[in-house]
């Protein structure tokens, strides 16, 4: 490197490092103002949630307790459109990091989950909303299946890493579509996301994705704590292949980090004209 170059690299990293210091000590003074309230949700290190009952799901139904009150949700599946759009977008998004480059921020793998329910002190409201990974549900009969294949392959080079993930979603049969996936990457006994936090405390959220066509899900959200001695069988394979699809593309997320398993309870189609608008769909 010439020493030009070098200079005007040396002043630019001290200028970035500079200006990104001075923004982390106005985000600490402004968290100084608040007193932040941790919740009663942890034993420990795990938390159990209890305002999700999950024990008729076999028969489409969820009890949950929302807004302070128990009542029973019919799960559905979602419609062909959304399935057909879902599953197109990510083996798009496949075939173009397979060419080298890195997909846009756009379409079926990043939501935005809108929650509500518990203030943590920091802000007067309790509505939320935050972009989160979505991922589609297996079957429970074929989830331990999907988990080895992932486990047996996850040290193989990328392109075989692609192969694997396009055979999964091209094969339409694996997935439960009355379900979605994600995780809870952040919350731990000292410190609680506001999603989190509104999901324990009112378990419903709203799910939509930045594209053409435009859909929203509404669902009951369960969350499941790898280490909670309660969790059924089908629970602990539910956190143990969410994490595991994460980390097969994210293989620097080196912990074991709580599931959220989205329940389907109504579809709406947000897109621009006919057909759309807002249109209940399921």
């Amino acid at each position: 490197m010439k020493r030009r170059t070098f200079l005007i690299s040396a002043a630019l990293s001290a200028a970035a490092s500079t200006f990104l210091g001075r923004i982390a000590v106005g985000v600490e003074k402004i968290q100084e103002q608040f007193t932040i309230h941790k919740s009663n949700f942890w034993n420990g290190e795990f938390f159990h949630q209890t305002r999700v009952d999950n024990s008729r799901e076999d028969k489409n139904i969820i009890r949950a307790r929302i807004q302070g009150k128990w009542e029973n949700y019919k799960m559905r599946e979602l419609d062909n459109h959304f399935i057909e759009w879902n599953i197109q977008d990510r083996l798009e998004k496949l075939s173009t990091m397979r060419g080298g480059k890195m997909p846009d921020w756009s379409g079926a793998h990043n939501a935005a989950v809108a929650t509500y329910g518990k203030n943590r002190g920091d802000s007067r409201f309790t509505l939320n909303n935050a972009v989160k990974g979505m991922g589609l549900c297996p079957k429970k009969e074929r989830l331990g299946e999907i988990i080895n294949k992932l486990k047996q392959t996850r040290n193989e080079p990328m392109t075989e890493k692609f192969n694997v993930l396009e055979s999964l979603y091209k094969d339409k049969t694996l997935w439960d579509y009355r379900k979605l996936l994600s995780l809870e990457l952040y919350s731990n006994p000292d410190f609680e996301t506001h999603t989190f936090l509104n999901q324990m405390s009112n378990p419903i959220s709203t799910i939509i994705f930045l594209d053409i066509p435009s859909y929203e899900i509404r669902t009951v959200v369960k969350l499941f704590h790898p280490k909670d001695p309660d969790l059924t069988e089908y629970e602990k394979q539910i956190v143990t292949y969410t994490n595991t699809i994460h980390t097969y593309m994210h293989s620097h997320f080196k912990s074991v980090v709580p599931a959220a398993l989205y329940y389907v309870i109504e579809e709406f189609n947000n897109s621009p004209g006919r057909g759309g608008k807002g249109k209940r769909v399921i």
